[in-house]
């Protein structure tokens, strides 16, 4: 691994300040003894600046995008803002990511590779083991820590996805929230995905409301707020820089975009994914960001020949794309807003930019058949083309929360094999990179081949900036940062690369480059239930990436020394780095108990809430599903009547809601947007005190059994009725429990959106849930199967 280096340049050579410790102490005053103050001169006033000259820093990521689709790297999503900014400055066509989200956000704000921020995978499926505790430790200072100690103004818009599950509700701790890792300002969303037209948004710790506006979209509310954070920033301290983290939560599924965008791209993928990855590759050679002679690798064994599909699924899959495209130029015309907003500063000149067009690839978590509604995907639910078609008019709009299917996405990463999550291939880390800076890079429009990697974004960040590695950070030794400046490359064409050894982990999938060689096993993919093999049992292949740009020639046979000992370093980094022991379980990790990470309930079998608590997400708010349960509410009518929400889980997309519709009690269960249960009382509340009660007596035990839900009104038996299955895993992505409203989409069509609060009085609500047993990994496992096979959709 590369060491950070840093070139201090004449502009900085006259800042006496020690940075390595931060924040750097205040001088200590020395005693006066002059009683007058007129009689004495003030002593300078401390204030720590940024060294004089250092760049704005703006950091553009992508999410989901893989190397072969911005036409900025030969792909056919027309990305005009990404490309300009390459014609004037570097495109860097050998950057990795470490193909998921989590690990490579902590990588890209800490210089420090994804295990050593304790994010070996995405938060919600952390385990006990360091490298893998889904919390960043203190010796992990973040990029935007170190800036805004050095005299720099921060701002972050858009996804998070770093802070820990169990820590994102009021109780806190709040140490990994954004507002709490270097940034002045954060507008976006906490976990991994959100719901493009009525998103769960948060302002620094406070949730947002959202605005009645029918044409809302989160892409230009997000890029709004950055262009007006730093107009003030701008306004007020033109002197100080400014660093800007702007991380839209676009392409990741759910694909939403207004039509005028995917009605751009109306026929233009009727030829399917195999020609799309043929003219990709052509395209790609010519723009020079594919060594002619680079041949396409194989599509994996899954993904069918474009002319063996069905009409049907022609049909469908060619308007995913078309929805997926749209997303995409849709994102990159809202970042040239963002683009043209600096210009209009007059600082485009030193402000250093990184366009990076991917987090990882582009994701296969569709299927097969892609998805309407992703959270089926979560719950062993299959989709079938003949029931997606049924919506083909409302994909990609509101009514819709959707997903690709997964040749797209091995279409997506031309020229290479595999995925997003397969961190054993570039098809899964490598991500196209465009940094521009006036100031700093005298060359315009060429492509930089040097090997590197998300985590030396933050090191060379720090010599543009010409401020030191920090030693410590607030009271706290600091991990060595593990990545290399790329600032060599500005000027260095035909620099060797400073990036030797870099080794790569997700869920099993691990691989290790040196020195353009590349040893890999894929141990599982996206769309298979199960690993391949056993962690000692998988096949590993060798690239020399020198020569096979694409990985298609598989050495592993041919040099077996060589793999051996590539194989043995990988071991050496993975004990280094605590990737070590490595957990290949995938739906056994979203239980905490088996998993070993915190769980805000724990064991409890009960919770009180009162009004005003409302975006609790599942992590936070006590689980209801797979068990018996009740919900006891005291409320207080008012003489006119009341209707509204009094407590409702998730939304449109799956979740449930206990209301009063014409003052009547009224409980519905909405299976993931498919199917809707009701169960409703024929009489109104009286005015004054009552008490509704709903208790759901399941059919289990066992995993999304139904059962007979039955509400009572002062002890007295109102309402009864049957819900034949329910959500075995998971309500909504980001969509939370909500006290006297439902907030984002509503559950039922009953009432309103974003105009459904509780016109009554709620003075609190009891949820209680039956002890169950906690299934263990075989029975966790065979449940979801049995689900994934009885609730197939066929219509």
């Amino acid at each position: 691994m590369g060491y950070l280096v840093i070139d201090v340049q004449a502009p900085f050579a006259a800042d006496k300040l020690d940075r390595t410790v931060l924040p750097i102490p205040e001088p200590k005053p020395k005693p006066i003894t002059e009683l007058d103050a007129r009689k004495v001169k003030a002593p300078p006033r401390f204030e720590v600046k940024a060294p004089a000259g250092a760049p704005n820093v703006l950091i553009v990521l992508i999410d989901d995008m893989g190397f072969g689709m911005s036409s900025a790297f030969g792909g056919p999503i027309h990305m005009p803002t990404v490309e300009r900014l390459a014609n004037n400055g570097l495109r860097y066509n050998h950057f990795h990511t470490t193909a998921l989200c989590s690990p490579t956000r902590t990588a890209l704000l800490s210089g420090r590779n994804h295990h050593m921020n304790n994010m070996g995978g995405i938060t919600e499926i952390a385990t006990a083991f360091p490298g893998n505790t889904g919390q960043r430790p203190n010796n992990v200072a973040p990029l935007a820590e170190m800036l805004r100690l050095n005299g720099y103004s921060t701002a972050f818009f858009g996804k998070n996805h770093e802070t820990a599950a169990w820590e994102v509700s009021p109780s806190g701790p709040t140490d990994r929230w954004p507002t709490r890792s270097g940034f002045d300002k954060f507008y976006g969303f906490i976990g991994g995905e959100t719901n493009q037209w009525s998103p769960l948004l948060y302002d620094g710790l406070t949730q947002v409301e959202l605005p009645h506006d029918p044409n809302y979209h989160f892409m230009t509310d997000m890029t709004n707020q950055a262009i007006k954070w730093m107009g003030y920033q701008k306004s007020l301290t033109p002197d100080k820089p400014f660093f800007i983290y702007f991380a839209p939560g676009a392409t990741h599924a759910p694909h939403h975009v207004p039509k005028e965008w995917i009605a751009k791209y109306k026929g233009r993928f009727d030829g399917g994914w195999d020609r799309f990855r043929e003219e990709t590759l052509a395209r790609q050679i010519k723009l020079g960001v594919v060594p002619p002679g680079t041949t396409l690798a194989p599509k994996p064994d899954a993904i069918k020949d474009w002319g063996q599909l069905t009409a049907d699924e022609k049909k469908l899959f060619t308007r995913q794309m078309e929805i997926f495209a749209g997303f995409g130029e849709y994102t990159d015309a809202e970042i040239g807003r963002l683009i043209q907003a600096v210009e209009a500063t007059g600082q485009m000149n030193n402000t250093l930019i990184f366009y990076i067009v991917g987090d990882n690839g582009t994701s296969a978590e569709g299927g097969m058949n892609g998805l309407f509604n992703e959270m089926t995907y979560f719950n062993g639910v299959q989709e079938t083309v003949e029931s997606i078609l049924q919506h083909y008019d409302e994909l990609g709009g509101p009514m819709s929360y959707g997903h690709m299917a997964a040749g797209w996405a091995v279409a997506g990463d031309t020229p290479f094999t595999w995925t997003k999550q397969v961190a054993s291939n570039f098809g899964g880390t490598r991500n196209g990179l465009v940094i521009h800076w006036p100031k700093g890079i005298k060359a315009k429009g060429e492509v930089r081949t040097q090997f590197h990697h998300v985590i030396d974004v933050a090191p060379t960040v720090l010599q543009a900036a010409g401020l030191p590695e920090p030693k410590v950070v607030n009271g706290t030794v600091q991990a060595s940062i593990e990545g290399v400046s790329m600032a060599y490359t500005f000027d260095g064409a035909k620099a060797k690369s400073r990036h030797r050894v870099q080794y790569f982990e997700i869920g099993g999938n691990r691989a290790i480059y040196a020195d353009g060689w590349f040893a890999a096993t894929v141990h599982s993919v996206p769309w298979e239930p199960k690993p391949r093999a056993t962690l000692l049992e998988d096949k590993w292949e060798l690239y020399d990436t020198r020569n096979d740009f694409s990985l298609s020639n598989d050495l592993a046979a041919r040099i077996p020394k060589k793999l051996k000992e590539l194989q043995g370093l990988f071991l050496k980094e993975a004990v280094k780095y605590h990737v070590l022991p490595i957990d290949d379980r995938r739906v056994e990790r979203l239980n905490p108990a088996i998993a070993g990470r915190p769980d805000l309930m724990g064991s409890r079998t009960s919770l009180t809430v009162y009004e005003g608590m409302t975006g609790m997400s599942e992590n936070v708010f006590i689980n209801t599903k797979n068990r018996s349960h009740t919900i006891t509410a005291e409320v207080e009518i008012s003489e006119g009547g009341a209707n509204g929400v009094i407590l409702a889980q998730a939304g449109r997309f799956g979740g449930w809601s206990l209301y009063l519709k014409d003052g009547k009690p009224v409980y519905t269960y909405n299976f993931l947007g498919l199917e809707r249960f009701n169960i409703a009382a024929a009489q109104p509340l009286t005015p004054g005190k009552a008490t509704i009660r709903y208790e759901f007596a399941s059919d289990g035990p066992g995993m999304g059994k139904g059962g007979t839900g039955t509400i009572l009104v002062n002890g007295q038996k109102a309402a009864e009725g049957r819900i034949e299955h329910t959500q075995c895993c998971g309500y909504s992505a980001d969509e939370g429990a909500d006290v006297g409203v439902d907030e984002g989409t509503p559950v039922t069509e009953d009432y309103k959106e974003r105009d459904n609060q509780f016109t009554g009085k709620i003075h609190s609500i009891t949820i209680e849930v039956k002890e169950t047993k906690t299934a263990d990994t075989n029975e966790m496992k065979q449940a979801l199967h049995e689900t994934a096979r009885r609730k197939t959709l066929s219509d």
